[in-house]
């Protein structure tokens, strides 16, 4: 592992009140969610009978597929909007046929949309209710390198649900660790089983070198691999459900996490997935709306607005035909 730098931070938004912030400081606890941004297919892995990806599916046992890897078409659609990201993949949540491309396989660090693979490999290895005791000072890994964290002390005790809520919702990268750890043995060991996963994703652009996202030399992936992943994380009932969650209290003695990612409550339809930030990949964001039984996943990369990006490319992808069969 690299030393981690003060100047990369993983990423979630702040989103939620700073009152809140007051209390978790005060009280010794450190929600990634008082940071503004700082840490800031397969061609159908399972029989798709809905467009909404609804059935309770555990993707570890999922039937896998040959995934395709589509390119983008130029020019660009005439009545596209505006999109200021510079990578940009939207697929369709039933099949994960490219709906539209702006570079999808441009190689990019990915900052906190990392943790999607943590938290897949973290479901696809053991039980929610697997009991995980940390070694992570939240407060210290805060301090050194700026992360968002969920709060965790060493010696705590925490079921991998209550730390898959503090990965995926105020970004955690003390929830990172310590699910890592937890379930690989050791960072390295877990990181293998990310690239592993990866590999039979045939996420052919993605590299992972950590669990939460800070910026390393070597760690990279695409727009389109990110869609794809989501669409996985999606097909699992328990991450699907955390990924759309506001807040979620922990059985813990310290207060709820938030979730930082706004396109939740500004959507229509919004239900997931996931915002990164780090000076290097400047915003990033996978964002998964479903309407009329139809699911679509937009993921952007180096944006300037992640929002206004996600909420116009999605706008414009539920007005085109489903690529689906």
């Amino acid at each position: 592992m690299g030393v981690l730098s003060r100047a990369t931070r993983g990423g979630v938004g702040a989103v939620i009140g700073v009152g809140l912030a007051a209390f978790a400081l005060s009280a010794g606890w450190v929600s990634g969610s008082i940071y503004d941004d700082r840490l800031t297919t397969e061609a159908c892995v399972v029989d798709c009978a809905s467009s909404t990806l609804g059935a309770s599916v555990r993707p570890g046992v999922a039937r896998a597929a040959p995934n395709p890897r589509p390119t983008a078409s130029a020019p660009e659609p005439d009545d596209l909007p505006f999109i200021s990201a510079k990578y940009v993949a939207a697929i369709e949540g039933a099949c994960g046929a490219l709906i539209f491309g702006r570079d999808p396989h441009g190689r990019f660090p990915p900052a906190s949309l990392t943790k999607l693979m943590t938290a897949a490999v973290a479901t696809d290895q053991a039980d929610v209710d697997t009991m995980i005791t940390s070694d992570v000072d939240g407060k210290a890994l805060n301090e050194e390198t700026g992360s968002t964290i969920m709060g965790l002390t060493p010696g705590m005790e925490l079921s991998l649900l209550d730390l898959l809520y503090g990965l995926l919702l105020p970004s955690g990268n003390d929830a990172a660790i310590a699910i890592a750890k937890g379930i690989g043995g050791t960072e390295d060991a877990f990181v293998e089983m990310m690239n592993d996963k990866a590999k039979s994703l045939a996420l052919d652009d993605t590299h992972f070198t950590n669990a939460h996202g800070l910026y390393e030399e070597g760690l990279h992936s695409s727009a389109y691999d990110m869609a794809i992943l989501a669409r996985y994380v999606m097909l699992n009932a328990d991450l699907r459900r955390i990924v759309s969650t506001i807040t979620w209290q922990p059985r813990w003695d310290g207060p709820e996490v938030w979730n930082g990612n706004a396109f939740l409550t500004r959507y229509e339809g919004a239900d997931g997935v996931k915002i990164g930030f780090t000076e290097e990949s400047k915003q990033t964001i996978v964002a998964s709306a479903t309407r009329g039984g139809r699911r679509i996943i937009a993921s952007l990369m180096s944006s300037d607005d992640r929002y206004t990006d996600a909420e116009r490319l999605l706008d414009w992808a539920f007005e085109q035909p489903s690529s689906c069969p």
